[in-house]
């Protein structure tokens, strides 16, 4: 059935981390859509606002849009997780400032528009919330946190509004979040019996499924528990001629009426209010809450989750509770004993079987098989020139005197002399191999390597007097009074006149005597 209270304005911050598994999400929609199907929806009844967040946050939908059940509920429906990490501070943040606006579809606080924010989350958050959730509010936003599985509960509590036992809610997996759905009936909606009708002369007080009736100030519920009569005038004596007495001393306040929650103390001439054993009186002074044992006793090395009137202590992801109940270690599956034939890898409430290198994990996921080596390349593969078959893919090869190109797949033919030669003039690529050559004017040595300037007369001419190198030939030349014939080969005596061959004798002569005439 749905809320008959005053309305409220409802912003539902949901996360959907990767922690949070698929059929987990579904869970937590249904709880939601559970929700809706309890409250009269509309514009002016109940507003309903998502925010999804992981690492990242996303507002599905705002106050203003949707103001009829079933579109709502499909709303919901339509919701992806996000999958990544845990900002729930970032979350609340973003519902404050952008999802609680008047912009957004909130009501103006003069309408007296209650605010209300619910937290469900599985995970420790990975930013700061105390600052954040202090300033929603002291916004005007009173804040639910649901914790479900692996929560933290220190965590849920600095969100949270106070009183926390009426304000932070835990179970153990998503499969029974549905039984907070009633928790939230009562707490938001109530069943609001005085809008029902009653027969209080004064004011009417709705007080779970049934009302109690109460009096104005000055005035005493009468034993019919319905109507009202004025005090007793013993207690402020008057009188038309006006005159002033004491107050009667050992009245009964409590007994005139009180607003009380659990017990009335008379304290002469008036009463205070106290609360029964396990509760705590409130800021007002007349309501109790449940005492937070979690505050009083706390000795858990982690987590502290209240149980009724005692406590029990839970330990953060990762870790086991001690024998002590108390402390924490790290949890170390593999350290308790497992069956994996090889290798035990811890997760994080179990452990998880691998192989060495070179094995495979068999189907019972525990022992290990060596691997058979198989023909991918039979299987169909894009080389160009050889295939070669690894453990579970293959590679590709080139032939002789070609390299891989960048593509992994296709060949190119090689530049041998580009990669290294041991040529000391000129290296040629030949085929998947090179040769050595040498440049003009020199020979290639028996190394097949080296080079030596070339002697082409050495190897041979047909020169009449003298042979002369010229690169990688050669030419002729004549002894003096010679000189070369037509044939650039062979060479003829110069022929002298007559005048020098006379001019010749003479200087002989000349000479011969003059050498005499020196001994002499």
């Amino acid at each position: 059935s749905n809320c008959r209270n005053r309305p409220i304005d409802l912003v539902f911050i949901i996360d959907s981390s990767r922690s949070v598994r698929p059929a987990e999400f579904e869970k937590a929609k249904e709880f939601l859509q559970d929700m809706v199907d309890s409250m009269a929806i509309g514009s002016d009844a109940t507003r309903v606002g998502l925010v999804n967040y992981a690492s990242t946050v996303q507002i599905e939908f705002l106050l203003k849009k949707y103001f009829e059940k079933s579109s709502l509920k499909q709303a919901l429906a339509r919701i992806e997780p996000l999958a990544s990490g845990t900002m729930t501070g970032m979350a609340i943040k973003t519902a404050m400032e952008k999802a609680f606006t008047e912009e957004a579809g909130a009501r103006a606080g003069a309408m007296n528009i209650a605010k209300v924010a619910i937290i469900v989350t599985d995970g420790r958050p990975q930013d700061k919330v105390e600052e954040v959730s202090a300033a929603a509010r002291a916004s005007g936003i009173e804040i639910y946190a649901v914790g479900v599985d692996r929560a933290d509960m220190a965590s849920l509590q600095l969100m949270a509004s106070t009183p926390h036992d009426d304000h932070v809610f835990y179970v153990e997996t998503y499969g029974v979040i549905e039984k907070l759905t009633s928790k939230f009936r009562e707490t938001l909606c109530g069943s609001h019996t005085c809008a029902q009708g009653h027969d209080c002369q004064h004011v009417c007080v709705s007080s779970g499924d049934s009302y109690v009736c109460k009096c104005q100030m000055g005035y005493v519920l009468n034993a019919d528990q319905k109507t009202c009569s004025r005090k007793n005038k013993n207690l402020f004596a008057m009188h038309v001629s006006y005159k002033c007495e004491c107050l009667v001393s050992g009245s009964d306040t409590c007994a005139q009426g009180h607003d009380c929650q659990h017990v009335c103390v008379n304290n002469n001439v008036s009463y205070i209010c106290k609360c029964w054993e396990g509760y705590v009186l409130n800021a007002d002074q007349k309501t109790c809450s449940r005492l937070d044992i979690c505050d009083e006793k706390r000795d858990c090395q982690h987590i502290c989750v209240k149980d009724d009137d005692s406590y029990l202590c839970l330990c953060h992801e990762g870790y086991v509770l001690n024998a002590d109940q108390k402390t924490c270690s790290r949890f170390d599956p593999c350290g308790y004993g497992h069956d994996c034939q090889h290798i035990c890898v811890n997760g994080d409430d179990s452990y998880t079987c691998k192989c060495r290198v070179g094995y495979e994990l068999n189907p019972d996921k525990k022992t290990c098989s060596r691997k058979k080596r198989s023909n991918t390349c039979s299987q169909g593969h894009g080389c160009q020139h050889i295939c070669v078959s690894t453990d579970d893919s293959y590679i590709c090869k080139c032939q002789m005197g070609y390299v891989l190109n960048a593509d992994q797949k296709t060949c190119s033919p090689s530049d041998i002399c580009a990669q290294e030669h041991d040529c000391q003039h000129i290296c040629v690529n030949s085929g998947d191999s090179y040769v050595c050559m040498c440049r003009a004017g020199y020979i290639l040595n028996a190394d097949q390597k080296t080079c030596s300037s070339s002697d082409a007369c050495a190897k041979g001419h047909d020169c009449q007097h003298i042979c002369v190198n010229n690169g990688n030939s050669y030419t002729c030349k004549c002894r003096v009074g010679y000189v070369l014939n037509v044939d650039k080969k062979t060479c003829s005596r110069k022929k002298l006149p007559t005048f020098n061959i006379f001019f010749s004798i003479w200087r002989y002569l000349m000479l011969f005597k003059l050498e005499n005439w020196i001994s002499f």
